[in-house]
């Protein structure tokens, strides 16, 4: 029996569900299948449900084989879906990085943060009602972790850079990473025959740091990956060759705030810059000129400016405080 439209099999095991969040092909949820057990990592928002659901009963898994619900992150659009899908799967844990878990169990900050970048009706939109998950059900991850899944066993690293409650999971079966949004962003309107995938680095409000972003990044290339599984969206290989496209646009994006930092309208400057900068790179790499890269990107522009803004004026408060004392 063929499976839905938005699951397909990444082979080895793992699964990539479209969430159907924002448009096709955007945001990308993984279910994991070993030994009759499986687990979720990422899940997009509430709206995802019953993709998720669904993907269980194409599989012929009951709601109790699923063992773990991992978000890679707190930000919604990778663990908005948290409390119901929790809800509906009775013997599985959460595991979150303990930055995050207080943001899961009482999401009321996380909603506050989404209203102040979207606004009550795009947060709606998006995401509808985020509700908590219950305390006793929550597990923190740490630093070198290691969590059995069947005989399957899944590595964890820290990984700020795109945020401080980010860690990415190793799957020694498949060697390959759940990314979340640490090692960026691939859509795949941007692949390119002989030439494969074309990367970018992720940094919104509020929490961008460039050099720890470059660490944790060199710590999963390390591992030798033979592929990376993106939230945004599904599985790349030729991990080495992002790997170098993906750290020579953080630099060129760190240049682009050093240089602008004082602006006038720099936010405006800030997305006419990483817009340049995108499409530039984007046509070097060969992508078909017809395509309407800004209307494809918009998003990522406005919210990577913003991202670019808070980590500038978070070092500036820094530095004033350094100076302070």
């Amino acid at each position: 029996m063929p499976l839905p439209d938005h699951l397909a099999d990444l082979g080895g095991g793992v699964y990539a569900i479209d969430t159907g969040f924002q448009r096709p092909h955007f945001d990308a949820a993984y279910l994991l299948v070993q030994d009759g057990r499986a687990a979720f990592i990422d899940n997009g928002t509430n709206h995802a449900l019953p993709r998720h659901l669904g993907a269980l009963d194409a599989l012929g898994l009951s709601r109790d084989a699923v063992e773990f619900v991992i978000p890679t992150h707190v930000h919604l659009d990778h663990a908005g879906c948290s409390g119901v899908l929790m809800r509906e799967l009775p013997n599985a844990t959460l595991f979150v990085h303990p930055r995050g878990a207080k943001h899961l169990i009482d999401p009321s900050a996380l909603i506050d943060s989404a209203l102040a970048v979207y606004g009550p009706e795009e947060m709606a939109r998006s995401y509808g009602q985020i509700v908590g998950v219950d305390a006793a059900r929550v597990r923190t991850t740490h630093d070198g972790m290691d969590l059995m899944l069947g005989t399957r066993r899944l590595h964890f690293i820290d990984t700020p850079g795109h945020a401080r409650h980010h860690h990415c999971i190793w799957d020694e079966a498949t060697r390959g990473w759940f990314t979340g949004d640490t090692f960026g962003i691939s859509y795949r309107e941007f692949d390119v025959p002989g030439r494969g995938a074309w990367i970018k680095p992720t940094h919104p409000p509020t929490q961008f740091e460039p050099d720890a972003m470059r660490e944790s990044i060199a710590r999963m290339v390390a591992f030798d990956p033979e592929c990376l599984y993106l939230t945004h969206y599904s599985r790349v290989t030729d991990v080495r060759r992002l790997a170098r496209h993906l750290l020579k646009l953080l630099d060129a994006v760190v240049a682009i705030g050093r240089t602008q930092r004082d602006a006038p309208e720099r936010h405006a400057v800030f997305k006419r810059e990483l817009t340049t900068l995108y499409t530039t790179s984007l046509r070097e790499h060969g992508v078909d000129p017809a395509l309407e890269l800004a209307d494809i990107l918009w998003m990522d522009i406005e919210l990577n400016a913003q991202g670019l803004g808070h980590w500038l004026d978070r070092e500036a408060r820094q530095q004033a405080k350094g100076k302070a004392a």
